[in-house]
């Protein structure tokens, strides 16, 4: 798309969207040419340019010396959407095909990487404003987010991870961490119960922190030793050591230290991780996870924005337990 082109479509975005949240409906004047220039900043060239847009796709049509109207408010579903996410895993990969399985056949998605990169997550999104009708952002641990936010013309939802300060101003389908874990570890408390000390091993850096308030929650009520740790090291594995791990790579390290020690996952300590896979059901005997249904939250995200409802959606979770536990 050109750089004019962009622009224009700010004019036509801002019709499209009025009328699909229902406060233009037919009949109804649109801004004037001025205003269109004064709130976005455009030439004269460019707001006649969204304008003759609109009027030959049949949406406004004009009375000389007036002003323009909405002449229909039957506007096709085809939405151009910008789709940012934190990183590309197979988890993420399931989020993705789920959703563009599940939107309109008519829209368009393009998809985006921050890798957990402020400057570049900031800067992706300063080049897509305007490009697009729909915008869907997995933002992380980022915060600080409405002012950005705000500057963004055009539909805007947020997905995986929601912070509690946007809540009533953007639609969400997300995770609710802190919830999620501490109701998965009630949900298998007569397992857990064996374990005298809890691990959370997680990246400070990329991983929700509302993860570890979950597990505290839990332990204050159980009365149980809890700690947190950026990555599984090299050290002694104790009798009763419950382990709940993020990342995959520690899992494997934990496994090796536990080889090493003789220890059988299970009997001698216990494992749960984050984000169930084929492998972890055959890996040492079966490895307990915790799990939200990315292929569900891709869905779910895709009748959000059919539905352009303001809502906060929290993505179910499931702990299946397995020998590790």
């Amino acid at each position: 798309m050109k750089k004019n082109e962009s622009k224009y479509k700010l004019v036509v975005n801002h019709v499209i969207e009025g009328i699909q949240k229902g406060t233009l409906k037919k009949g109804d004047w649109i801004p004037s040419i001025n205003s269109f220039r004064k709130d976005y900043h455009l030439s004269r060239d460019t707001v006649f340019a969204g304008l003759s847009e609109l009027k030959s796709r049949g949406i406004i049509d004009s009375t000389p010396g007036v002003g323009y109207y909405v002449s229909s408010t039957k506007v096709p579903a085809n939405r151009n959407i910008f789709l940012l996410f934190n990183e590309l895993n197979e988890f993420k990969e399931d989020l993705y095909n789920s959703f563009i399985a599940s939107i309109d056949k008519k829209d368009t998605v393009d998809l985006y990487f921050h890798n957990y990169n402020r400057k570049v997550f900031e800067t992706l999104i300063h080049d897509a404003m305007g490009k697009y009708t729909t915008y869907v952002i997995m933002s992380g641990k980022f915060s600080g987010l409405n002012k950005l936010l705000q500057q963004i013309p055009g539909q805007v939802f947020l997905l995986d991870h929601f912070h509690p300060e946007l809540t009533g101003k953007y639609a969400s389908v997300a995770q609710n961490f802190e919830k999620d874990t501490y109701e998965a570890l009630n949900f298998g408390l007569a397992l857990i119960q064996k374990y005298q000390r809890i691990f959370m091993v997680q990246s400070q850096e990329k991983e929700p922190y509302e993860r570890y308030i979950g597990l505290e929650k839990f332990c204050e009520e159980q009365q149980m030793e809890h700690h947190l740790l950026d990555i599984i090291r090299d050290e002694a594995i104790h009798q009763g050591d419950l382990f709940i791990v993020v990342n995959d790579r520690d899992l494997v390290q934990l496994l090796k230290r536990a080889e090493k020690q003789q220890f059988v996952p299970g009997r001698d300590f216990g494992i749960i991780s984050y984000n169930d896979t084929p492998l972890k059901e055959i890996l040492a005997g079966g490895i307990t996870t915790l799990s939200t249904d990315f292929k569900k939250m891709g869905q779910t995200m895709a009748a959000l924005i059919q539905k352009n409802q303001l809502e906060t959606i929290e993505n179910p979770w499931e702990l299946t337990i397995r020998k590790s536990l």
